[in-house]
């Protein structure tokens, strides 16, 4: 059963004996990525309540590596995957976070913002490289671009800045500059700004706050 998850590598090492036994070997890392680009790689972004979970393994399968907690969800709202599925009562997560398994609290107090793909056979898989965060979490610009700004924007390229000089390469581009100056991936431009495509075919972050108190949109100069 492949679990497709949009910009996760488990890096996975598998021993095949000729018993048919399997070792796994650690760990899971992800490619930095915007939320903007979290959203627009997700087949479903839903906000939901956990409230409950079990663990479940496929059919014929008792290998402990393929195990994947069952979340049972109260949908609140969904903000992508409308063409896809009308409901969702559960996602699914490798159990163990080698695999980007993802813990979440299941006791139907927490809101979360869930990001994912679907398997083929309709169910949701989620993972740590999505964008998933408790919805108390997240700014108010990130609840509003939530709703539009970041699919405006899904054309748009966002390249990740780690030093200077950095520019654009095309004019389809958004410079990512939160890691070269805060050394965080959950910046200002993380938590405040989408990449929206212009009528001239551009692509400019747009804010829809205050002013920054830095000026990160030209980083091209040494």
């Amino acid at each position: 059963m492949g679990v497709p998850v949009h910009g996760c590598v488990a890096l996975v090492l598998v021993l095949v004996l000729t018993l048919g036994l399997e070792e796994l070997v650690e760990g899971c890392s992800c490619n930095p990525a915007h939320p903007q680009q979290q959203f627009c790689n997700s087949e479903i972004v839903i906000r939901a309540k956990i409230s409950g979970e079990k663990i479940v393994s496929p059919s014929n399968n008792s290998s402990p590596y393929l195990k994947m907690i069952q979340y049972e969800i109260k949908l609140i709202k969904m903000f992508k995957g409308f063409e896809k599925v009308k409901d969702i009562q559960y996602v699914y997560t490798p159990v163990f976070s080698s695999l980007c398994g993802v813990k979440l609290d299941s006791s139907n107090k927490v809101q979360y913002l869930l990001s994912g793909s679907m398997w083929s056979d309709g169910k949701v898989s989620i993972g740590l490289c999505d964008f998933i965060e408790p919805w108390d979490n997240l700014s108010m610009s990130q609840k509003k671009n939530l709703n539009y700004r970041y699919q405006m924007g899904c054309d748009c390229k966002i390249a990740t800045c780690y030093t200077v000089p950095c520019s654009t390469t095309t004019d389809n581009e958004c410079l990512w500059t939160d890691w070269l100056l805060d050394n965080s991936l959950s910046g200002d431009q993380a938590r405040q700004f989408a990449c929206i495509k212009r009528s001239d075919g551009s692509c400019s972050w747009y804010r829809g706050g205050p002013p920054p108190e830095k000026d990160f949109m030209d980083m091209s100069d040494p």
